[in-house]
């Protein structure tokens, strides 16, 4: 037997024997670096996560606080009702995703298998309405209309509907009182989304996922007051959900109360009177396009003119607020937003945009007089005006001969504005503008406040446009490859401007300055401008920003924070320029193109002021606009595709004031049935339990005292826009009066 010798093998054990201890003594190293990492250096860090993972938060939401009308009167408050939700989390643990839970449950409340189901969807951009847009590990209401019957029914078989809830809890009410809807005023809310979240996690008012969160109106202007603080009780659990104690309690606060300026009363007449006027509208022959009027959209403003206080704001077509409450259904989603629908969570009243038409005469008389011209001058107003080849004509081919500017806004004459704005768009340089333009007619529209937001205390207002030399530099810009692309030399009246504009589209032309100047072509303004501009007449001349919240007022009505007007700015005229503007748009009620629907209207008390206008719109019919004020108070109305000023809206507008001020129909006025006779000052009283002695608000009956004839269109009142033969490609100087189609603008639900 041979031997080996032990020496041959010893230098290799004993560097395995070293590489062995060298890695153990790594392994331990990197277990105890990490060991001192997790333990010492973020030991604080990991203690707090691991004992926030054995406690669980329960939320109890604040009660949302009220939207009250200016005497009190709840136009959105709270209400208990019988809530049924679903887990997502329990369903989604279940074979079929919970399918067959859902469709039994929708059985029991009597609704659609699929409307139940696609409730508990969660929103993403694949998923359309209805879906669910908060946290996927909240209950998801299903109904906030449950009987009690049914209630119990779900409580009682409780094996049979896993994951299914029936409790009750307060959900948001938007009362209505006396019919008054204020939808687009108030808006609606829906659940809080984790983008929302995360954006005021670090806020000093987050967001919790149980949180409803205002989309529209002043329920998102003045979500936060109106949101409250949610209460949280945190409770201690073992790894096994068991409660073991309890770690800390933050009780609810609710939330505060809005007080606004709105009139429920006021609203609902101003909602009744609109509608009315928009069907009545329809039942019209309209001469132009030989078919009735479409009457499809409207709106109308009632303001203090000292103030610049909402008194009642109506868009119409309307909807119901409640249908969001407890999440929309997929019939009302399509309902409010289908093409179909023509849009009626827009809030035509700041949202809505079209030309002015006569009604922005008085910022064209402003304009004149601080280019020179005397208020008390003569200016021709003959039946038409020729510029070139093209023929701008009076209403009617009226022919009133040399007249004041005072009587031309009488009369709407827009022959003498055509005149005045030729006059200075040839100082200005004409075609070829000098380097420094006066641009007076563009000056004034801006120093009025239009072309920017009023101010107004609601969110998605919308500036309008003044068509000024900048504009239509970027304009044609922007526009300039589709016109080039589209224009006909020898095309239709499309093609043919489109020709124009790819050649001087930025140039300003004789035609622009003359439509410009009675409120056409490419001017566009809201209803609530008109209303702050017309405010401002009546007050002397300060542009206030409309304000519709009034006061915010803590639950126990301890803590009261009044909002007060605030001013944007003056009109830029003289107090004598003023006066005499004042004395013509009370012609314009007494003998001028309004005084057929003041009749007995009682001058010597309450002196009306008017200022009618009818504007055309390519490819549609003339929008009607009604713009009045009182020492009181400013009503504009416009209804689109409605005809004139005042055949359309003017007895619209004629009947809110005599709501206001209780005008009889032989002119008499009657105190007690005036609704407002002098604006609200004071705030209601709430008291420290909550309550409002609110008075009751009656439902507006519109036959009880018939104050003004029916509506219709008028002979010969309103000036609407001016009729001109199609352009010829021979003279680029002029063009028609006409608005350009334009997209409506549609806000985000």
């Amino acid at each position: 037997m041979t031997n080996i010798p032990e020496t041959g093998r010893t230098p290799r054990v004993q560097i395995r024997l070293v590489v062995i201890q060298i890695l153990v003594f790594s392994l331990l190293g990197t277990l105890g670096g990490r060991l001192w990492y997790l333990q010492i250096r973020n030991g604080d860090e990991y203690a707090k996560e691991a004992s926030g993972n054995h406690v669980q938060q329960v939320v109890q939401p604040a009660v949302r606080g009220s939207i009250l009308d200016a005497r009190g009167v709840p136009i959105a408050d709270n209400e208990t009702r019988l809530v049924v939700s679903a887990s997502r989390t329990d369903l989604l643990k279940m074979k079929d995703d919970g399918k067959a839970v859902l469709t039994k449950l929708a059985g029991v409340l009597d609704l659609k298998p699929e409307d139940v189901i696609e409730k508990v969807r969660l929103c993403d951009a694949k998923t359309p309405q209805p879906c669910w847009n908060g946290s996927p590990y909240q209950p998801i209401p299903i109904t906030d209309e449950a009987t009690a019957k049914q209630a119990l029914q779900i409580r009682e078989r409780s094996e049979d509907f896993p994951g299914i809830t029936a409790e009750p809890e307060a959900v948001r009410r938007y009362a209505a009182p006396g019919e008054a809807n204020t939808a687009q005023v108030l808006g609606y809310l829906s659940p809080v989304t984790d983008n929302e979240l995360q954006q005021a996690k670090d806020s000093d008012s987050p967001y919790l996922r149980s949180d409803q969160v205002g989309r529209s109106g002043l329920e998102r202007q003045y979500d936060k007051e109106l949101r409250g603080k949610a209460g949280v009780t945190r409770y201690e659990v073992d790894n096994l959900g068991r409660v073991i104690g309890k770690a800390k309690s933050d009780a609810a606060e609710p939330g505060s109360n809005l007080v606004t300026s709105i009139d429920a009363r006021v609203q609902r007449v101003a909602e009744y009177e609109l509608n009315d006027a928009m069907k009545v509208a329809r039942t019209q022959f309209d001469k132009n396009t030989n078919e009735n009027y479409k009457a499809d959209s409207g709106a109308v403003v009632v303001m203090e003119a000292k103030t610049g206080r909402v008194v009642a704001m109506a868009s119409n077509p309307t909807y119901d607020p409640n249908a969001w409450v407890g999440g929309i259904s997929a019939k009302d989603y399509a309902r409010l937003t289908g093409k179909k629908s023509n849009y009626p969570l827009l809030n035509r009243a700041i949202q809505g945009q079209s030309a002015p038409g006569s009604t922005f005469k008085v910022i064209s008389t402003a304009a004149a007089v601080e280019a020179g011209y005397d208020f008390n001058g003569h200016y021709p107003c003959t039946s038409s005006y020729s510029i070139g080849s093209q023929v701008f004509k009076n209403f009617e081919s009226e022919n009133f001969g040399p007249i004041s500017l005072g009587r031309a806004l009488e009369v709407s004459c827009d022959t003498v504005f055509y005149g005045l704005a030729h006059n200075e768009w040839k100082r200005d340089g004409g075609i070829n503008p000098k380097k420094k333009t006066n641009d007076w007619f563009f000056k004034a529209a801006h120093q009025f406040g239009l072309g920017k937001e009023t101010g107004i205390d609601l969110p998605n207002e919308v500036t309008g446009r003044i068509p000024d030399r900048q504009w239509k530099q970027s304009y044609w810009k922007a526009n300039k490859d589709a016109w080039c692309k589209s224009g006909k030399k020898d095309g239709d009246y499309v093609e043919k401007i489109a020709y124009e504009n790819c050649l001087e589209g930025n140039k300003m032309r004789a035609g622009d300055a003359v439509n410009y100047s009675i409120g056409q072509g490419d001017t566009l303004v809201t209803p609530i401008q008109m209303a702050t501009i017309y405010g401002a007449i009546s007050n002397g001349g300060t542009l206030y920003d409309p304000t519709v919240g009034k006061a915010v007022v803590s639950a126990d009505g301890k803590n009261v924070r009044e909002i007060k007007p605030k001013s944007h700015g003056k009109l830029p005229i003289s107090k004598s320029t003023r006066d005499q503007m004042d004395e013509a748009l009370a012609g314009v009620a007494t003998r001028g193109t309004a005084a057929w629907r003041f009749g007995g209207w009682p001058q010597d008390k309450i002196p009306m002021h008017a200022k009618t206008g009818t504007a055309e719109v390519y490819g549609k019919q003339t929008t009607s606009w009604f713009a009045t004020y009182t020492k009181d108070y400013t009503v504009v109305m416009t209804i689109s595709q409605a005809g004139t000023g005042s055949g359309a809206s003017g007895p619209a507008v004629r009947k809110i004031y005599d709501a206001l001020y209780g005008v009889s129909q032989d002119g008499t006025i009657d105190r007690k049935k005036a609704l407002l006779p002098t604006p609200e000052k004071s705030l209601p009283k709430i008291q420290n339990d909550g309550s409002i002695d609110a008075p009751k608000v009656e439902k507006y009956d519109p036959k009880a005292d018939q104050t003004s004839e029916e509506g219709g269109q008028p002979a010969a009142t309103d000036s609407p826009a001016a009729t001109t033969p199609s352009p010829t490609t021979g003279n680029r100087d002029t063009r028609r009066r006409t608005a350009r189609p334009r997209k409506r603008r549609r806000m985000l639900t």
